[in-house]
């Protein structure tokens, strides 16, 4: 049970019901329920996460960042959101679980999954060495800032989830 107030759309008014109404239409999962209870922080959460995929990363890149994050912050929301989300950029749920392992077959995936955990695991203090072979698989300075980016993005969203104990109503992923 949300220990915090949650904006009902059916019930509620005001700028968070209106946001839930109209740009989160299609949306209305517990966070965002959440979230609107602060309509301008829901405001700037979504204006910052869409941002931070800026396209030098793919959406299924994106996708290994934020599950690398869930699992880091032992986020189930977070988690089962996003492996939601990764299915639609084609991982299926052994890969999903994978990448939450840290592991993967394809060397380029891999050098991210490294990249991003030893930046989750060190605060950001990540090696020369990983972040050369980070740049050697083919990434560049734009794809570092998105994977900073998007660990930001998902720093919020679990602390928030922690705080508010959000109900996961989302499909729950397999554990690892």
């Amino acid at each position: 049970m949300p220990r915090l107030k949650n904006i009902d759309p059916a019930t509620d008014t005001g700028a968070g019901a209106d946001l839930l109404n109209g740009p989160l239409k299609e949306k209305q999962i517990n966070i965002f329920k959440g979230l609107a209870a602060h309509p301008s922080v829901l405001e700037g959460y979504m204006g910052w996460a869409g941002a931070s995929k800026g396209g030098a990363l793919t959406a299924a890149e994106c996708e290994v960042v934020q599950l690398l994050a869930a699992e880091k912050f032992h986020c189930a929301y977070c988690t089962a959101a996003h492996t939601m989300i990764a299915a639609g950029t084609g991982f299926n749920e052994e890969d999903c679980a994978n990448i939450r392992r840290r592991i993967s077959s394809d060397p380029k995936t891999q050098a991210l999954i490294n990249f991003t955990a030893e930046a989750l695991d060190t605060i950001g203090n990540v090696s020369d060495e990983t972040l050369a072979a980070f740049m050697d698989a083919g990434y560049n300075t734009e794809a570092a800032i998105e994977v900073t980016a998007g660990i930001s993005v998902m720093t919020f969203t679990s602390y928030y989830n922690h705080i508010n104990n959000t109900v996961v109503d989302l499909p729950e992923p397999a554990t690892v």
